[in-house]
């Protein structure tokens, strides 16, 4: 027997009142991960044997900042989501849970503004 009411049911929200926008988060993430690869991946096999100058000039460019920035927020997020759904599916000591979700978002935020600023100062003409 369903307690829940007509509204919680159509709504697609479980107890926790969450699992529909994590969910909804990886799936965007990982929709905007296809195009933003593809161009990088590209990106690189063209630049393929350049050297440092190249490459430096290459991501100066205003609009391959931009790609890029989105690629590495886009990445790092898509993977905290996925690394958060395997530690709250397989790991059972609450204490060692907790502490594993922290360290994974801890991660996930300090590489991604590491890699996001070092975009920038390439960008911005400071010290790459």
């Amino acid at each position: 027997m369903d307690m829940r009411n007509p509204l919680s049911r159509v709504r697609g929200l479980g107890a926790a009142k969450e699992g529909v926008s994590h969910w909804w988060a990886q799936r965007v993430t990982a929709v905007a991960l296809v195009p933003l690869t593809l161009w990088f991946v590209t990106s690189l096999v063209m630049l393929a044997g350049a050297n440092y100058v190249t490459m430096v000039e290459w991501v100066s460019q205003p609009w391959v900042s931009v790609l890029l920035i989105l690629f590495i927020v886009a990445t790092f997020h898509h993977a905290q989501l996925g690394l958060q759904v395997v530690i709250e599916d397989y790991v059972s000591a609450e204490g060692m849970k907790i502490a594993s979700l922290l360290l994974v978002k801890f991660a996930a935020i300090l590489f991604a503004a590491a890699a996001v600023l070092a975009v920038l100062q390439i960008t911005l003409g400071g010290r790459p």
